[in-house]
């Protein structure tokens, strides 16, 4: 893990790392330039609550209190996923998160499309430039 996040992570980048598993513990102390919010981060280091195979997607959570806009806001995500925490399909995710679902649960699937200024598509003007997933 260590060698992957120091090829991918700038060392002098403003990193936000919530620091709310034991993942994000055990790699919190790698970054030298840690930011307390995600609002003054260039690249946000987090385990994500899961992904999807059947749509690509990323699934970020707020359970435990966790900002689900600290993987959208600064321009570089790198999302930490469990292999055991890969659905095969969006059923399989709600059928998991059905009896105690978080307030808030984000699938970010490619990047973001809109048409809003004058029917002219744009791609990528919302969330984060670039994004690197590690399974571990």
């Amino acid at each position: 893990m260590r060698e992957a996040l120091a090829g991918i992570v700038p060392p002098d980048a403003a990193v936000y790392c919530p620091g709310a598993t034991g993942i994000e513990r055990a790699v919190a102390g790698l970054f030298r330039n840690r930011v307390a919010d995600y609002a003054d981060a260039a690249v946000t280091v987090e385990e994500v609550f899961g992904a999807v195979a059947e749509t690509g997607s990323l699934v970020c959570a707020s359970e435990g209190g966790r900002a689900v806009q600290a993987g959208l806001l600064p321009s570089h995500h790198v999302a930490i996923v469990r292999r055991g925490k890969i659905f095969a399909t969006l059923d399989g995710l709600f059928s998991v998160v059905a009896s105690a679902p978080p307030t808030n649960l984000t699938l970010v699937t490619g990047p973001s499309r809109t048409a809003d200024i004058e029917l002219t598509l744009a791609i990528g003007v919302h969330g984060p430039e670039k994004l690197d997933i590690i399974l571990v």
